[in-house]
């Protein structure tokens, strides 16, 4: 067994940094691309829709233009943001304006609609999708396919329509059950504005295909400015509901909306197809597994090297018991056919021990004690033994 402390070069099976890079460079570029994109995007979209549908603002997609015009007609304008103002101040001089009735709760949905149905005045709603018009408007259904043209003519008898004319109220589109009900604003015979008149007191509901009449960019547009006023100058006062935070996740009574309800449905039907892709992606770069092929090892390591490298690690572990019952192991081996004995049974003493003493004429004993004997106590010991087993083999084979 060989001892010395000779360093010997080592190769490392760990990847290198240039490799780990190499290999996940893409993952890592995808990866940089979609955060770059996303804070793009988000940068540039940022101030879009600040303050939209707000009769205090003035941003292009706020509403103060249509609230001054209303007050030169003397219609107050009185903003809201909880579902018990809005509730309270329904009535029969009152039109009552749901910036984003989607992000109300159906219970909200149904209590906002138990307070107008009877009130005698008039409620318009903003875009409302499948989750809110079918309880704020009964018998209005959305359908899923939004118009694709944002002008269109009111091709209906409604005065206010027919007045306006053109308007840009291209959104989403509906249908409805109520036979005396106002379908005006089709695409694709489908209407994008439903005026359904109350059961009594005079009172109706407006469901607005889109919001873009309220505009303060587009309200010098077409006829939205006709349409805006006649829809919301109707009654005296105006109540301006614009949904807060707090008022549309929560109701008060326990109810909240889920995290996938507050997302648009745009999004999931994205995410969704995103995880198509992904699988996809998956199942053409994946490698089929198969059954296991002998491949050439790239470098040829000399057996002196092993055994050099085992050693070692048997030093540095001081692991004495298994150095020596390895080299006792190897010397029974080759010595097992030279006295006669089958290499099935070179490890029992019964069958090894008295067809070596046969051999050499010699003491059983002590050669039990070489062969089979306890582990030595040092690397002294160690090497003592060692040697005495390379004598013992060369005599055997000499004998």
């Amino acid at each position: 067994m060989t001892t010395g402390a000779t360093t010997l070069p080592s190769t490392s099976a760990s990847p290198t940094a240039r490799q780990v890079w190499t290999r996940s460079r893409g993952v890592v570029l995808a990866l940089v691309l979609l955060l770059v994109g996303a804070v793009a995007i988000a940068v540039v979209r940022s101030d879009v829709h600040h303050g939209s549908l707000d009769p205090r603002s003035v941003d292009p997609y706020g509403s103060r233009a249509v609230s001054a015009l209303l007050a030169e007609r003397g219609v107050s304008t009185r903003v809201v943001t909880t579902l018990d103002e809005a509730r309270a101040a329904a009535g029969p001089d009152t039109t009552l304006l749901v910036a984003v009735p989607d992000l109300l709760t159906h219970r909200q949905q149904s209590q906002l609609r138990y307070a107008t149905a009877h009130s005698g005045g008039r409620t318009v709603l903003v875009a409302p999708g499948s989750w809110s018009v079918e309880r704020l408007a009964p018998g209005v259904t959305a359908d899923p396919a939004t118009s694709l043209d944002s002008t269109l003519s009111p091709d209906c008898a409604l005065p206010a329509a027919r007045r306006a004319g053109s308007a840009d109220t291209g959104g989403i589109r509906y249908t409805t059950s109520h036979l005396d009900a106002d379908s005006c604003y089709p695409s694709e015979r489908l209407a994008t504005l439903v005026r359904v008149p109350a059961a009594s007191r005079g009172g109706d509901t407006v469901v607005l295909g889109a919001p873009d009449i309220l505009y303060n960019d587009r309200l010098d547009e077409q006829g939205n400015a006709s349409l805006a006023l006649q829809l919301l100058g109707s009654r005296p006062h105006l109540v301006w509901y614009l949904p807060s935070l707090s008022d549309a996740t929560a109701t008060g009574t326990g109810e909240q909306k889920g995290f996938f309800d507050l997302l648009p449905s745009g999004w999931l039907w994205a995410t969704l197809q995103l995880f198509f892709a992904a699988a996809l992606a998956a199942l053409w770069r994946a490698r089929r597994l198969g059954p296991l092929v002998p491949e050439r090892l790239p470098v040829a390591i000399r057996a002196s090297e092993t055994v050099e490298g085992r050693a070692r690690l048997y030093r540095k572990a001081n692991a004495r018991d298994r150095a020596a019952a390895a080299l006792r192991s190897a010397t029974r081996t080759r010595l097992a056919p030279l006295v006669g004995v089958p290499t099935a049974q070179a490890h029992t003493t019964e069958a090894l021990l008295p067809a070596l003493s046969a051999h050499l004429h010699g003491n059983g004993q002590a050669l039990h004690s070489l062969l089979f004997g306890p582990p030595p106590g040092d690397d002294a010991a160690l090497i003592a033994l060692s040697d005495q087993l390379d004598a013992l083999e060369r005599e055997v084979r000499r004998s």
